[in-house]
């Protein structure tokens, strides 16, 4: 029986892969923010799945956010198997309009937070020989992104992260691997004011098919995932034409958000 750590877990792709895991036979790990619903989440998964459920509840946008997730670990006796980190919101619209103290939460988390985290859970892998780490980068990891510029830079950092990561560990037990889902029907897009942008009305996916998708690529170790054929079709697209067109493209894409307001 493994033990699953899982970041971001109280909604959408994070809450999908703790059931996912927890169906299988896991032991679950939730680290998010909102201890109440972690409350609940655990007493589910425990209920349904007869599985051991913990969580830390924390803000992961806290320099210290990392070590205490790994003294608990310590204190708990509990060493992770996998890892997914996912915790990340966004903050769109046109770079002077977006709140900069967002923005700088969101590169703390994505980036720092991220590659804190795996730095401590890689040093414990390595002593077990084994392990799988799945970054939750987007198909915008491939599109620098106008309206959407701090987002998918680090969703970029995050891809070449993982990219060189799965390099030093290539003859190893150890298997990284980058996630790149496109529009997702959870509470991110509601949150980021993007329900009404014509990327969430197209070739949406439900955090659920898109965990089914990548449950088994991760556990083979695969390097790269992009689920649905629409997103596979965008990010080859977007690698064949010309910036100046991605980012037209992309910008009518995020329309509708109330600071793209000058391209209306």
């Amino acid at each position: 029986m493994k033990a699953v750590l899982i970041t971001g877990t109280t909604s959408g792709i994070g809450k999908a892969f703790a059931e996912k895991f927890a169906s299988v036979g896991n032991n679950v790990i939730l680290v998010a923010r909102n201890e109440q619903k972690l409350k609940e989440q655990q007493l589910f998964l425990q209920d349904h799945y007869n599985v051991t459920v913990k969580y830390i509840a924390y803000d992961l946008a806290k320099e210290d956010a990392v070590d205490l997730i790994a003294n608990t670990l310590d204190e708990w006796n509990v060493y992770v198997d996998i890892l997914i980190n996912n915790a990340g919101f966004n903050e769109c619209g046109l770079f002077v309009k977006t709140d900069i103290r967002k923005e700088l939460d969101m590169i703390n988390l994505h980036i720092r937070f991220t590659t804190q985290l795996t730095k401590s859970i890689l040093l414990k892998m390595e002593e077990m020989g084994w392990g799988r780490i799945l970054n939750v980068g987007s198909t915008g990891s491939f599109i620098p992104s106008p309206t959407d510029a701090v987002y998918s830079a680090t969703k970029a950092y995050i891809m070449s992260f993982s990219n060189a990561l799965r390099g030093e560990y290539s003859k190893t037990g150890i298997k990284i691997t980058t996630l790149c889902p496109g529009a997702t029907k959870t509470e991110f897009a509601t949150k980021a004011n993007l329900s009404n942008t014509l990327l969430f009305k197209m070739a949406v996916m439900k955090p659920e098919k898109l965990v089914d998708i990548a449950y088994p690529k991760l556990m083979k170790g695969k390097r790269l995932i992009i689920p649905g054929v629409y997103n596979k079709l965008l990010v080859m697209f977007s690698m064949m034409l010309p910036i100046s067109i991605t980012n037209r493209i992309t910008v009518s894409m995020l329309k509708g958000h109330d600071k793209t307001k000058k391209y209306k």
